[in-house]
């Protein structure tokens, strides 16, 4: 009897984790097989990053903003849906538990953000904070870089979007509070569901729905513009708790809400697709028909125009049931953020822009 598991065929369960996956790269041609003695909890590993540059831009017609800053690559929450897992793979890792156990890092982020702060080509604009991966995944609470480039972005007063799904960010309300003088700040969190049992399996290591409206609440109690993001809607999973949640942005205090469509690029689509056979065996074709009739018969679509929202007759549902109810809840207020303070410190001497 073989008792090697092959991960190209097999999924199984990881206490604590989104992903019983250790699929092979698609950049290597080598394959990951374990054995039965291989542990069935998998600790957290932390490496340095030692990138010479913190900030990313893009062309993006879909996002709303053209550069950010991503202080850790990886993400312990272990959200079996995240889009960014891919990005695991140019490391010669994997999409599956690798994203979520191998965390890289950025220690020097705030060195790099001020010198790019500093330099005579830097054209002050509105940055976010996690474009990529969670700034505020648990590591965060220990490493506190995140707060350390909220502090050189108060310093020079570069207005930024911050966007998370953790609970931790009520931490640096008093740096939000400083940057909010300025117009500087605006704080979006992510709620995929309302329910916790969903979410615990879905959003391992993640904040608790309750708590990220905590937070949503907390955040508008101090006065910090907070908006909230339905991200992603996973049709035929989560598409129903679309007025609950915004209702729940609401009486929390969240000011706008926006939404994105569930898209799975490359590996993605398999760690989910093996994820909700398992939990929802009974429901898992209904979910993946819904999820290709808003991707054109796919289970992912990359077009610009298209990728954030889908598209066909069931994805036009979904934006009119969104917008009908953000209208209702009155989740459409935006608070302008403005460049017009920025600052630059340089050798004890301060200067306009």
């Amino acid at each position: 009897m073989n008792n090697d598991i092959d991960y190209e065929k097999a999924h199984i369960a990881v206490r604590g984790r989104g992903s019983g996956n250790i699929t092979k790269s698609r950049f290597e041609s080598l394959q990951v097989t374990l054995t039965k003695d291989d542990p069935r909890q998998i600790k957290t590993e932390v490496f340095k990053d030692t990138s010479k540059s913190i900030l990313a831009f893009n062309n993006s017609p879909d996002v709303g903003f053209s550069g950010s800053i991503n202080p850790y690559r990886g993400c312990e929450h272990g959200c079996t849906y995240c889009y960014a897992r891919p990005t695991h793979e140019y490391f010669g890792l994997s999409a599956g538990l690798d994203f979520e156990t191998k965390i890289f890092a950025k220690p020097e982020a705030p060195l790099l953000l001020r010198k790019a702060f500093l330099a005579k080509s830097y054209k002050p604009q509105v940055l976010a904070l996690s474009g990529v991966t969670d700034c505020y995944q648990p590591i965060e609470k220990e490493l506190k870089i995140t707060r350390q480039c909220l502090m050189v972005l108060r310093e020079f007063r570069n207005p930024v979007v911050v966007v998370t799904k953790n609970h931790l960010v009520t931490r640096d309300i008093d740096i939000f509070a400083e940057l909010n003088r300025y117009s500087a700040i605006q704080v979006c969190i992510s709620i995929t569901t309302l329910d916790l049992d969903l979410a615990r399996i879905m959003e391992p290591r993640a904040t608790t729905p309750e708590r990220r409206l905590d937070a949503v609440k907390k955040l508008s109690d101090a006065k910090i513009p907070v908006n909230i993001n339905i991200a992603p809607i996973i049709p035929g999973l989560t598409d129903h708790e679309i007025p609950k949640i915004l209702k729940a942005a609401k009486e929390a205090g969240a000011l706008r809400a926006h939404y994105t469509m569930l898209r799975l690029p490359y590996g993605v689509k398999d760690i989910f697709k093996e994820w909700v056979e398992k939990n929802y065996p009974d429901r898992s074709k209904k979910i993946l028909n819904r999820i290709m009739e808003t991707r054109g018969g796919r289970l992912n679509s990359s077009e610009f125009g298209e990728r954030m929202v889908g598209s066909g007759g069931y994805a036009v549902q979904i934006a009119k049931m969104f917008s009908h109810y953000r209208k209702i809840y009155d989740l459409t207020h935006t608070a302008k953020l403005s460049t017009d303070h920025f600052v630059r410190v340089q050798n004890g001497q301060l200067s306009l822009f």
